[in-house]
């Protein structure tokens, strides 16, 4: 069985080694589609809706209104440090690839049901363009 619920939030980034656009500051509306897989419970649920909330709000919140920058951008880790912004620092470039595998890592880490076995999260940068991982979890598949 498979479930999906959606997140989104704002956020800003750049790609320093881009030779387009996305080299330079900016930001995006994202949107997380989180599907969880696994075998139904006792009572004939994969995971409450309220359940998953509960796990992936915080990381949005976290993400929301912030600029996710890479440790790997000095300059830009520097200048962010310089003014009182939210930011993010991760240990990648800032890519939506990258971006989407960092939450679905996140998420497999959390306190899931024993039931689920699999977590795929496709992240829109926007409305048309997105990245998909997945991941296993709990030892089964």
């Amino acid at each position: 069985m498979k479930v999906s619920k959606s997140f989104k939030w704002e956020m800003g980034h750049r790609l320093p080694f881009h030779k387009g656009k996305c080299k330079n500051l900016h930001g995006h509306s994202y949107r997380l589609f989180l599907e969880v897989e696994g075998d139904l419970d006792d009572n004939g649920l994969l995971i409450d809706f309220y359940d998953l909330k509960v796990i992936v709000n915080p990381i949005i919140e976290e993400l929301d209104h912030s600029f996710m920058v890479s440790s790997l951008d000095s300059e830009l880790v520097e200048l962010l440090n310089g003014i009182e912004t939210k930011k993010v620092l991760v240990d990648f470039q800032t890519s939506v690839e990258n971006i989407t595998k960092y939450l679905v890592k996140r998420i497999s880490g959390s306190a899931l049901p024993k039931n689920i076995i699999k977590i795929t999260g496709r992240v829109y940068e926007t409305q048309d363009a997105y990245a998909e991982f997945s991941t296993e979890i709990n030892g089964k598949v």
